[in-house]
């Protein structure tokens, strides 16, 4: 079932015409070479995690036109420390999904917010998992006209931690940050102002 719903989201979220798919690779190709960059770096180290997940956002806004639906869409990809997803129905295949070039995602992936939780794991890996959690559920929430589909996109990304690392299991943790993330999407559709980190910090509450 899980698998069918992940199919289902893949699908939603990436069912563009050639110029809007050739768009939103350039936004996340964009934003990736921003997250790989010395300079995003030195604001990591400096100013901190909360700050620089800040700086993402307001990245992705910068680049794709203060258009927040395309910024938070763009986003989850560019954030997903994975470049493809092994898909179970009848057969086995891997899905390819938008990223940047290799050198930039290994990059990308080095520079990834990582400790931001208060109970995040002090290992290599962290949690850079879970800003694809926060800004999937955060996308889906603010574009939800008539269906309420921000569980789905949770579906979509535990599936990616099924597959990718077995060791991790669906838990409180990511149920926690999901339903952030999908505050954060519908309060935006009240206030654009707002900033990711707000709805974040949260989590230690």
């Amino acid at each position: 079932m899980k698998n069918i719903v992940f199919i289902f989201t893949i699908v939603l979220s990436t069912n563009f015409s050639f110029p809007q798919r050739s768009q939103l690779s350039n936004e996340v190709q964009n934003i990736s070479e921003f997250i790989a960059s010395d300079s995003f770096f030195l604001l990591k180290e400096q100013e901190g995690e909360f700050q620089s997940i800040d700086s993402l956002y307001l990245i992705a806004l910068s680049f794709t036109g203060n258009n927040i639906q395309e910024a938070l869409l763009a986003l989850t990809f560019a954030v997903v420390p994975y470049k493809n997803v092994p898909i179970r129905f009848l057969f086995k295949f891997n899905y390819p999904l938008l990223s940047a070039d290799d050198s930039t995602f290994k990059k990308k992936n080095k520079n990834l917010p990582k400790y931001f939780l208060a109970d995040s794991p002090k290992n290599e890996f962290g949690d850079r998992d879970k800003l694809a959690h926060f800004f999937g559920n955060a996308f889906v929430a603010y574009t939800s006209q008539i269906f309420d589909l921000t569980k789905a996109i949770g579906y979509f990304v535990e599936v990616f931690e099924e597959n990718f690392t077995p060791e991790n299991q669906i838990d409180l943790r990511d149920l926690k940050i999901n339903k952030l993330g999908e505050a954060f999407g519908k309060s935006l559709k009240k206030d654009q102002t707002l900033l990711p980190s707000f709805f974040i910090k949260k989590y230690q509450q």
